[in-house]
């Protein structure tokens, strides 16, 4: 079994050696002049390249973005590690730790039958490590950086853990309407500042829509996006073929020629 495990770990070993090599005396240039500070984009760039990647069905592109995800990790624990703070090591044990740590219905005598069951498990012991501190509400650790639509669907996720929810998707569906309306009157009145407020609670309703009807949020807003940009450069390829420019073709066209692109998608 060790010879086993020997050979599964052996790319991380040398990855952690090639790591070093170019962090050390000699190293790379650029390598060895990244800060965690300058390494931040670097990471949120590369995870949502990792997502395209998942999104694309391509298990080498899929496997591609997943090393250049590690290569951040593995960067970020090894500034740490010359700091003397804590090695990639480290990070790996103290995961596992706290993934058993949390997981009694697995490796303890816990039961949780259902992933409900598991999740309120896991936010009670996650309560109970971090008493007394921020993290100890149970909004705790949501990432301020976090995107929008992901962070309002987090906090509601969390929230109706607790039973702080609407009963049925009727009065969510009510909230929506609601907030409209409101969005309407602030309009009419010409107040900026509610404007901006009001169309805040609506997005924030329709995202409790979302979250009810088990849809992703930030996902049905991307393929929104990404239907919007297909059809509109089908739009484009449509007017350019009658000798016409986008730029200079009037609405009535566009409308035209934007009800046909989706007329081919139906058919």
């Amino acid at each position: 079994m060790s010879g086993v495990a020997n050979r599964q770990n052996r790319g991380i070993a040398r990855l952690l050696e090639v790591v070093a090599r170019l962090r050390g005396e000699g190293g790379c240039p650029w390598d060895r002049e990244q800060t965690l500070d300058t390494l931040k984009p670097y990471l949120i760039e590369e995870s949502y390249e990792l997502i395209d990647a998942v999104d694309s069905g391509d298990p080498e592109r899929h496997k591609e973005e997943l090393g250049d995800v590690l290569l951040q990790i593995l960067l970020h624990a090894r500034i740490r590690e010359e700091q003397r703070l804590f090695s990639f090591d480290q990070v790996a044990e103290a995961l596992a730790e706290k993934l058993v740590r949390r997981h009694p219905h697995v490796f303890g005598d816990v039961r949780a039958e259902t992933p409900a069951e598991v999740l309120k498990n896991w936010e009670a012991i996650k309560a109970a490590e971090k008493e007394g501190g921020e993290g100890h509400s149970i909004l705790g650790g949501i990432p301020r950086h976090l995107p929008a639509l992901h962070k309002a669907q987090r906090a509601q996720t969390r929230a109706a853990r607790i039973g702080f929810d609407w009963p049925d998707v009727d009065g969510v569906l009510d909230k929506v309407e609601e907030e409209i309306r409101e969005t309407r009157e602030a309009l009419a009145k010409g107040d900026e500042k509610r404007i901006k407020e009001e169309i805040g609670d609506l997005l924030f309703s329709i995202v409790n829509f979302s979250r009810h009807r088990g849809i992703d949020a930030e996902q049905a807003l991307q393929a929104a996006a990404a239907r919007f940009m297909e059809r509109f450069r089908g739009m484009e390829k449509r007017i350019r073929a009658e000798g016409v420019s986008p730029e200079t073709c009037g609405l009535e066209e566009m409308d035209r020629h934007w009800d046909a692109v989706k007329a081919e998608e139906t058919r």
